[in-house]
């Protein structure tokens, strides 16, 4: 089973950057999409082959999460069910025989920390709502989770110890959320290797110079280790500030 991952940075604008030469492809079981700044009825996007879920922000333009499946899940839902955090368009969770799916944009702390305060909320929730999940059956968390968990995960760690996906704060909530039973599936591959990234800023030909942040992820119940196969990131691939990652399950 293939699953892949990609923050597009708005969907309709990727579509002009090769969006669906990567998605065809790749040929993935499951394709999960984060940032995709639209409703569904704006745009006229053919999937072929994929059932489509979709939870938009409320704010036009903003956030946004799709789900395109090749298997029909079991059931699939939308948000945490807590109000104040289900305005954004930020979680599908896609129920399967054998796993849930979570996809997840979580929210960025941003300049000045201004929202370091809700993320160190919306982190707390968001465990014990995957925590919950993992009760009833594995889980895969798939998405933009805006944190750079080691010095190893971006370029220059030193100079951005104070900058929103770098504070200790939102590093330490990653540590929670593994410690509570989940796996970094990269890491879990390839635990030494640098130069790694899935973000690269638009200033200053970062991505020319791989001035880069790993913020996207897979990560997976440790009961599902042993159907482990792979994780990938896909560096090469353009269209967005962000590249896709992908993980490969025996499922």
């Amino acid at each position: 089973m293939k699953l892949i991952s990609w923050n597009v940075n708005g969907l309709r604008a990727c579509m002009n950057k090769g969006f669906m030469d990567f998605f065809n492809e790749v040929n993935a079981d499951i394709f999960c999409i984060q940032e995709s700044k639209m409703q569904k009825d704006q745009g006229d996007f053919s999937f072929q082959g994929y059932s489509e879920y979709w939870n938009s922000a409320e704010k036009k333009g903003y956030s946004g999460v799709v789900v395109l499946s090749k298997i029909k899940p079991l059931q699939v839902t939308y948000d945490m069910g807590i109000s104040h955090h289900d305005k954004e368009g930020r979680i599908i969770t896609a129920e399967y025989e054998r796993f849930y799916l979570v996809n997840v944009y979580t929210p960025n702390a941003k300049r000045e920390l201004e929202r370091l305060e809700y993320r160190m909320e919306w982190e707390d929730d968001f465990r014990a709502f995957v925590k919950k999940l993992k009760k009833h059956k594995p889980v895969v968390i798939c998405g933009d989770l805006n944190v750079a968990h080691k010095e190893i995960d971006l370029k220059n760690p030193k100079t951005n110890r104070r900058n929103a996906g770098f504070t200790d704060e939102e590093r330490g909530k990653m540590s929670e959320l593994l410690e509570s039973g989940f796996i970094d599936t990269f890491r879990h591959f390839y635990p030494t290797l640098e130069g790694a990234y899935s973000w690269w800023s638009y200033m200053g030909k970062a991505r020319e110079n791989n001035t880069g942040w790993r913020i996207d992820y897979f990560l997976c119940s440790t009961s599902l280790e042993s159907h482990l196969k792979d994780a990938k990131i896909y560096p090469h691939i353009f269209g967005s500030d962000h590249c896709p990652v992908g993980l490969s399950m025996d499922m």
